[in-house]
C-alpha cells in the first residue's frame, strides 16, 4: 500500500508486515489483467464490463459530460448481467480488452467506501484491534474500498440500506464521508484504470482471496475515522480562510 501512515514506528512495521503478506501478488500485461479478474469472480464477486478511459478525462462512453467517467456499467442491465462465471468473463476480457469491471454488491458482498486518508486510520486501528479487514482496494482518486458480506435479503423491503442515504444532509452528521454500497449499486475493482494524464488505478491493497468479514466489525472504527477526517478538514479550512468580524 502506498503512503505512510503516522504514528508510532511500531504500528508502521506491523502494518508494512501485514500488507506483504496478503497483498496479492502483482501481475502484468492483459494476462494479468484477466487472472485478475477471474480471482475476483472466483471469490464470489460478480462482475460486469464498465467504461474505461478515453483521452485525456474523457470516457470511453462518448456521452458529453459523463459524470462519471470510466466508472459506470456500459450496460444499463449490469445488475442481470454481472456473474462469476469463468466463461463468460474470460470472453468480455478478451473481447473488451480496455474495459474496466464493476462488481455488484448487495447479492454476496456490501462494499463501505471511505476517504482514502480515514480508510488508513481505520485501517491501522482495526489491524492494532486483530480485526479480520477482508479484501481491501484503493483508489487513486482518494477512496479505500473495504469489501464485506452483505446484510443479505431482509423479508422486510424497508429494512434495506441504500447506498445513497450517506448523501441526504439528515445522515451525514452521522456517517461523514461514508457510502454504504449495497443492493443496487456497484463499485470498480481491480485493476482499473482512471481518466486522468496521470497512471491512475484501483488496486488490491489486500486481494479477494480473504474472507469476508461482517460489516459491523468494520463499522464502528470507519465510521470514527470518517468523523475525524472531516473534522480534520473542517479545522484546516477554519485556519486556511479565518472569518473576518
Amino acid at each position: 500500500m502506498s503512503g505512510t501512515f503516522g504514528g508510532r514506528t511500531g504500528r508502521q512495521g506491523k502494518l508494512s508486515q501485514w500488507l506483504r503478506g496478503r497483498r496479492t501478488p502483482p501481475t502484468a500485461g492483459d494476462g494479468g489483467r484477466e487472472e485478475l479478474l477471474l480471482a475476483t469472480a472466483a471469490a464470489g464477486l460478480p462482475l460486469a464490463p464498465a467504461a474505461h478511459p478515453a483521452a485525456g478525462y474523457r470516457c470511453s462512453c462518448d456521452r458529453v459530460g459523463c459524470p462519471t467517467p470510466a466508472r459506470h456499467p456500459v450496460s444499463f442491465a449490469w445488475q442481470t448481467q454481472s456473474t462469476t462465471d469463468r466463461a463468460q468473463i474470460e470472453r468480455w476480457a478478451r473481447n473488451q480488452p480496455q474495459a474496466n469491471f464493476i462488481t455488484a454488491t448487495g447479492m454476496v458482498h456490501d462494499v463501505l467506501d471511505v476517504p482514502l486518508a480515514a480508510g488508513r486510520q481505520a485501517l491501522r486501528r482495526l489491524l492494532d484491534s486483530g480485526v479480520e479487514v477482508g479484501p481491501v482496494a484503493e483508489s487513486d482518486d482518494g477512496r479505500m474500498l473495504f469489501f464485506t458480506l452483505t446484510r443479505g435479503t431482509p423479508e422486510d423491503e424497508d429494512e434495506w440500506w441504500p447506498c445513497e442515504l450517506d448523501c441526504h444532509p439528515e445522515t451525514m452528521d452521522e456517517h461523514p464521508g461514508l457510502r454504504w454500497h449495497c443492493r443496487g449499486s456497484y463499485v470498480l475493482v481491480p485493476p482499473a484504470r482512471l481518466p486522468g494524464d496521470d497512471d491512475q488505478r484501483v488496486r488490491w491493497a489486500c486481494g479477494p482471496e480473504h474472507a469476508l468479514p461482517d460489516p459491523l466489525s468494520l463499522l464502528e472504527a470507519l465510521t470514527d475515522a470518517c468523523a475525524r477526517h472531516v473534522g480534520d478538514e473542517t479545522d484546516h479550512a477554519a485556519t486556511a480562510w479565518p472569518l473576518r468580524h
